[in-house]
């Protein structure tokens, strides 16, 4: 645990309004702030679905696990054993996330990945994912969110494998698996 929390401040974390991570302004976009870029760099994301609206589009267990920050129980998940190459895409909006290339066995119990589709080295700025502190349990983590329509994903931790040393731990139901074309 000590380890885990030395390593968060070095984490780079994007900043997430509080507004955003509540799910509000149903109507409207929001801008979040970035790290990754200059300072004054601003993403557009896409207004958000009401409540009722995210209930009669997903499953009762993807609501609860992207909408209501939940986990679907470990090894229960359909894509933990997947080896089929592909992408991985939101349940939620359909933004592709994570790429088979970087899935890896880590024994937890949820799909690892070793890193979003579209980082380029250090740099997630042209991925479909945010990062945020998540507190809830008491000790700190880093939530994983989409970028697109903010769904809780998982959490991302510093016990992967290298190059980049990460492990992105992603619930099965948040994901919608597309095969490549052969």
């Amino acid at each position: 645990m000590a380890h885990l929390l030395w390593a968060l401040p070095r984490l780079p974390l994007r900043e997430v309004s509080a507004r955003a991570l509540r799910g509000q302004g149903a109507s409207f976009g929001h801008v979040v702030r970035s790290r990754h870029r200059d300072a004054g760099s601003l993403t557009k994301c896409e207004p958000s679905l009401s409540k009722s609206e995210w209930q009669k589009k997903l499953t009762p267990e993807q609501f609860y696990v992207t909408r209501e920050k939940g986990t679907e129980p470990p090894f229960s998940g359909i894509y933990l054993n997947n080896k089929e190459p592909g992408m991985y895409h939101c349940v939620c909006c359909d933004s592709p996330l994570f790429s088979s290339e970087k899935k890896f066995c880590s024994g937890t119990g949820w799909p690892s990945f070793s890193e979003a589709h579209g980082t380029s080295g250090a740099d997630e700025s042209n991925t479909g994912i945010l990062r945020s502190l998540d507190t809830s349990l008491g000790s700190a983590r880093t939530e994983v969110i989409c970028k697109q329509c903010e769904a809780h994903l998982g959490h991302v931790f510093p016990d992967g494998p290298e190059p980049t040393g990460q492990r992105f731990c992603i619930n099965s139901v948040a994901l919608k698996f597309k095969p490549s074309k052969h």
